[in-house]
């Protein structure tokens, strides 16, 4: 029996989900040309409904894969953040007030650069990582941005950058490098410039250690 061209394959495997899932396959290509990145990656994006009511979304930068997946709004935070553009948090991620809103945290005001200001930066510091707290919970925490956060995926936390946002972070102890996505508030530590997943922690070499010195910069996604 011969076999069906891949594009009717595709077609009949989403006819037979369709009550479950949306299934839509865009292939494009993304160039990221901040600073010293500047490569062309084939990118591949699929959306399915994850659960009733959590949109997913997966897309693959080089070697990276991000998978997004909306926090059902019931989730706790993974931090304290008192308000959100004068509301609270989740009333401010339900109307899409995030990106780049101004925020309260235990009383101190933090206004987030502005898209020009986010695609310029660049920034050497003491990176740490985070992720314990949503171990042992049942449901996850939800992220500043709406997100499920999920200590085993390429993301970061960042005070000040629009969220979402693409960096690339380079471990200044090792020359590792990795590129992820920021969807996060973070750390309200002095002294510390961005929060990486502890899967970040690991591949970058200093999930051990707890902190390194890195230099992080704005990717910009044309």
């Amino acid at each position: 029996m011969s076999e069906k061209p891949f594009g009717s394959r595709l077609l009949l495997a989403c006819s037979c989900l369709f009550f479950f899932t949306a299934c839509g396959v865009v292939s494009t290509t993304y160039k990221i040309t901040k600073g010293t990145v500047k490569a062309t990656y084939k990118t591949a994006k699929f959306a399915t409904k994850a659960t009733v009511g959590a949109l997913k979304l997966t897309y693959k930068l080089g070697e990276f894969t991000f998978d997004v997946i909306t926090a059902p709004m019931d989730w706790p935070m993974t931090h304290d953040i008192d308000s959100i553009d004068g509301l609270s948090p989740k009333e401010a991620i339900q109307q899409g007030r995030v990106k780049r809103a101004p925020y309260v945290v235990k009383g101190k005001r933090y206004t987030p650069m502005t898209i020009a200001e986010a695609n310029r930066y660049r920034e050497k510091g003491t990176a740490s990582w985070y992720g314990f707290e949503t171990y042992h919970q049942h449901d996850g925490h939800m992220t500043a941005n709406g997100e499920a956060f999920d200590p085993g995926k390429p993301t970061a936390a960042h005070k000040l950058l629009p969220l979402p946002f693409h960096v690339k972070v380079t471990n200044l102890e090792n020359g590792r490098t990795m590129l992820l996505r920021v969807n996060d508030r973070g750390p309200f530590v002095a002294g510390r410039i961005i929060d990486l997943s502890a899967a970040a922690a690991k591949q970058l070499g200093f999930h051990e250690h707890g902190t390194a010195q890195v230099l992080v910069e704005a990717v910009r996604i044309d």
